[in-house]
Protein backbone atom coordinates (compact mmCIF):
# COMPACT_ATOMS: atom_id res chain seq x y z
CA UNK A 1 0.00 0.00 0.00
CA UNK A 2 3.26 2.60 0.77
CA UNK A 3 4.24 1.94 -2.66
CA UNK A 4 1.05 3.05 -4.21
CA UNK A 5 1.06 6.86 -1.82
CA UNK A 6 2.38 10.25 -2.66
CA UNK A 7 2.73 12.67 0.46
CA UNK A 8 2.74 16.11 -0.93
CA UNK A 9 4.12 18.64 1.39
CA UNK A 10 5.49 22.23 1.35
CA UNK A 11 8.27 24.85 1.83
CA UNK A 12 5.78 26.94 3.00
CA UNK A 13 1.67 27.92 3.64
CA UNK A 14 0.05 29.16 0.22
CA UNK A 15 3.04 27.76 -2.09
CA UNK A 16 0.36 25.51 -4.27
CA UNK A 17 0.46 22.63 -2.59
CA UNK A 18 -3.33 22.15 -2.88
CA UNK A 19 -3.37 22.73 -6.52
CA UNK A 20 -0.48 20.41 -7.39
CA UNK A 21 -2.29 17.81 -5.16
CA UNK A 22 -5.32 17.89 -6.62
CA UNK A 23 -3.66 17.73 -10.09
CA UNK A 24 -1.68 14.85 -9.22
CA UNK A 25 -4.32 12.89 -7.96
CA UNK A 26 -6.39 13.70 -11.05
CA UNK A 27 -3.99 12.84 -13.23
CA UNK A 28 -3.21 9.11 -11.38
CA UNK A 29 -7.26 8.92 -10.48
CA UNK A 30 -5.94 8.42 -6.89
CA UNK A 31 -7.75 8.95 -4.02
CA UNK A 32 -6.67 12.22 -1.80
CA UNK A 33 -6.85 13.01 1.75
CA UNK A 34 -5.71 15.46 4.15
CA UNK A 35 -5.09 14.33 7.29
CA UNK A 36 -5.98 17.58 9.33
CA UNK A 37 -7.19 20.56 7.94
CA UNK A 38 -7.07 24.19 9.98
CA UNK A 39 -9.75 26.48 8.71
CA UNK A 40 -12.91 25.92 6.80
CA UNK A 41 -12.99 29.46 5.58
CA UNK A 42 -13.67 29.86 2.50
CA UNK A 43 -13.52 26.08 1.97
CA UNK A 44 -11.43 23.50 3.11
CA UNK A 45 -8.45 21.83 0.85
CA UNK A 46 -10.51 18.78 0.42
CA UNK A 47 -13.49 21.08 -1.41
CA UNK A 48 -10.50 22.39 -3.58
CA UNK A 49 -9.22 19.60 -5.08
CA UNK A 50 -12.78 17.93 -5.54
CA UNK A 51 -13.43 20.91 -7.85
CA UNK A 52 -9.84 21.03 -9.34
CA UNK A 53 -9.34 17.34 -9.51
CA UNK A 54 -12.69 16.23 -11.33
CA UNK A 55 -12.48 13.03 -9.12
CA UNK A 56 -15.61 11.92 -7.92
CA UNK A 57 -16.25 12.77 -4.39
CA UNK A 58 -16.27 9.12 -2.98
CA UNK A 59 -12.22 9.13 -3.85
CA UNK A 60 -11.84 12.11 -1.50
CA UNK A 61 -11.38 10.95 1.57
CA UNK A 62 -12.27 12.53 4.99
CA UNK A 63 -9.73 14.63 7.16
CA UNK A 64 -9.17 13.08 10.44
CA UNK A 65 -9.33 16.49 11.63
CA UNK A 66 -11.36 19.51 10.95
CA UNK A 67 -10.05 22.68 12.67
CA UNK A 68 -12.32 25.78 12.46
CA UNK A 69 -8.88 27.97 13.15
CA UNK A 70 -6.88 28.77 10.45
CA UNK A 71 -3.10 28.11 12.16
CA UNK A 72 -0.73 25.95 12.98
CA UNK A 73 -2.70 22.82 13.44
CA UNK A 74 -1.50 22.42 17.00
CA UNK A 75 -2.64 26.08 17.55
CA UNK A 76 -6.25 25.02 15.96
CA UNK A 77 -6.44 22.39 17.74
CA UNK A 78 -6.10 23.61 20.91
CA UNK A 79 -8.10 27.00 20.50
CA UNK A 80 -10.97 24.75 19.13
CA UNK A 81 -10.72 22.39 21.96
CA UNK A 82 -9.48 19.20 19.98
CA UNK A 83 -7.19 16.38 21.17
CA UNK A 84 -5.01 15.32 17.97
CA UNK A 85 -4.12 12.01 18.72
CA UNK A 86 -0.94 10.37 16.69
CA UNK A 87 -3.05 7.35 16.63
CA UNK A 88 -6.00 8.55 13.68
CA UNK A 89 -3.40 10.06 11.64
CA UNK A 90 -2.11 6.22 10.20
CA UNK A 91 -2.29 6.00 6.70
CA UNK A 92 -5.71 4.74 5.54
CA UNK A 93 -6.30 1.54 4.44
CA UNK A 94 -6.96 1.59 0.57
CA UNK A 95 -6.53 -0.04 -2.68
CA UNK A 96 -4.98 1.65 -4.87
CA UNK A 97 -2.85 4.96 -5.64
CA UNK A 98 -3.35 7.84 -2.74
CA UNK A 99 -2.28 11.26 -2.21
CA UNK A 100 -1.81 12.57 0.56
CA UNK A 101 -1.22 16.59 1.62
CA UNK A 102 0.38 18.07 4.53
CA UNK A 103 -0.28 21.58 6.16
CA UNK A 104 2.14 24.60 5.48
CA UNK A 105 5.70 23.41 5.10
CA UNK A 106 7.60 20.49 6.39
CA UNK A 107 8.30 21.24 10.49
CA UNK A 108 4.31 22.29 11.25
CA UNK A 109 3.59 20.90 14.87
CA UNK A 110 0.42 18.67 14.27
CA UNK A 111 0.84 18.66 17.91
CA UNK A 112 3.25 19.94 20.61
CA UNK A 113 5.06 16.75 20.22
CA UNK A 114 4.78 16.18 16.86
CA UNK A 115 6.26 17.51 13.32
CA UNK A 116 4.88 17.37 9.97
CA UNK A 117 8.39 15.65 9.50
CA UNK A 118 8.07 13.54 11.89
CA UNK A 119 4.92 12.30 10.80
CA UNK A 120 6.10 11.82 7.26
CA UNK A 121 9.20 9.73 8.43
CA UNK A 122 6.99 7.41 10.81
CA UNK A 123 4.63 6.77 7.14
CA UNK A 124 7.77 6.24 5.05
CA UNK A 125 6.56 7.09 1.95
CA UNK A 126 7.88 9.27 -1.39
CA UNK A 127 7.39 13.12 -0.79
CA UNK A 128 6.72 15.69 -3.24
CA UNK A 129 8.16 19.12 -1.93
CA UNK A 130 5.73 21.76 -3.37
CA UNK A 131 8.16 24.94 -3.48
CA UNK A 132 7.71 28.72 -5.15
CA UNK A 133 9.78 29.81 -7.59
CA UNK A 134 10.06 33.76 -6.25
CA UNK A 135 11.94 35.09 -4.02
CA UNK A 136 13.69 33.27 -1.46
CA UNK A 137 12.48 29.95 -2.63
CA UNK A 138 16.25 28.63 -2.56
CA UNK A 139 16.63 28.66 1.20
CA UNK A 140 13.37 27.71 2.03
CA UNK A 141 13.70 25.20 -0.09
CA UNK A 142 17.19 23.72 0.29
CA UNK A 143 16.27 23.81 4.25
CA UNK A 144 13.02 22.04 3.72
CA UNK A 145 15.05 19.22 1.90
CA UNK A 146 17.63 18.90 4.66
CA UNK A 147 14.65 18.66 7.30
CA UNK A 148 12.91 15.59 5.38
CA UNK A 149 16.69 13.79 5.00
CA UNK A 150 17.41 14.29 8.04
CA UNK A 151 14.49 12.51 9.32
CA UNK A 152 15.14 9.95 6.23
CA UNK A 153 12.24 10.35 4.58
CA UNK A 154 12.61 9.70 0.99
CA UNK A 155 12.41 12.15 -1.42
CA UNK A 156 10.87 11.88 -4.98
CA UNK A 157 11.41 15.63 -6.00
CA UNK A 158 10.24 19.03 -6.55
CA UNK A 159 7.82 20.51 -7.87
CA UNK A 160 7.44 24.46 -8.38
CA UNK A 161 4.25 26.53 -8.73
CA UNK A 162 5.17 30.13 -10.39
CA UNK A 163 6.95 31.88 -13.22
CA UNK A 164 9.76 30.50 -14.83
CA UNK A 165 12.72 31.05 -12.54
CA UNK A 166 15.38 28.43 -14.29
CA UNK A 167 18.45 29.31 -12.75
CA UNK A 168 16.48 29.15 -8.97
CA UNK A 169 15.29 25.81 -10.06
CA UNK A 170 18.10 24.29 -11.18
CA UNK A 171 20.28 25.60 -8.02
CA UNK A 172 17.74 23.81 -5.67
CA UNK A 173 17.77 20.64 -7.19
CA UNK A 174 21.59 19.90 -7.62
CA UNK A 175 22.69 21.58 -4.31
CA UNK A 176 19.48 19.58 -2.49
CA UNK A 177 20.53 16.19 -4.82
CA UNK A 178 16.68 15.95 -5.43
CA UNK A 179 14.77 15.51 -8.63
CA UNK A 180 13.43 18.45 -10.26
CA UNK A 181 10.07 16.99 -11.35
CA UNK A 182 8.60 20.68 -13.31
CA UNK A 183 6.80 23.65 -12.65
CA UNK A 184 3.15 24.58 -12.29
CA UNK A 185 2.19 27.85 -14.17
CA UNK A 186 -0.35 30.55 -12.24
CA UNK A 187 -3.33 29.43 -14.40
CA UNK A 188 -6.24 32.01 -15.01
CA UNK A 189 -8.43 30.98 -15.45
CA UNK A 190 -7.73 28.22 -12.89
CA UNK A 191 -10.16 25.28 -13.63
CA UNK A 192 -10.26 21.36 -13.51
CA UNK A 193 -9.29 21.65 -17.78
CA UNK A 194 -6.84 24.33 -17.51
CA UNK A 195 -5.02 22.36 -14.44
CA UNK A 196 -5.18 18.68 -15.80
CA UNK A 197 -3.75 20.39 -19.16
CA UNK A 198 -0.91 22.11 -17.02
CA UNK A 199 0.45 19.26 -15.40
CA UNK A 200 0.18 16.77 -18.49
CA UNK A 201 2.34 19.78 -20.26
CA UNK A 202 4.86 19.88 -17.54
CA UNK A 203 5.44 17.04 -15.74
CA UNK A 204 6.17 13.19 -16.94
CA UNK A 205 3.47 11.32 -14.65
CA UNK A 206 5.89 7.99 -14.99
CA UNK A 207 7.87 10.23 -11.85
CA UNK A 208 5.34 9.55 -9.73
CA UNK A 209 4.39 5.67 -10.84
Amino acid sequence: MRGNTIVVTGTDTDVGKTVFSAALAGALGAQYWKPVQAGLDPSSDAASVTLLSDLPPERILPEAYRLNTPCSPHRAAEIDGVTIESDRLALPQIAGPLVVEGAGGVLVPVTRDLLFADLFARWACPVVLVARTALGTINHSLLSIEALRGRGVPILGIAFVGDAQDDSEATIAQIGGVKRLGRLPLLDPLNAATLAAAFAAAFDLDDFR
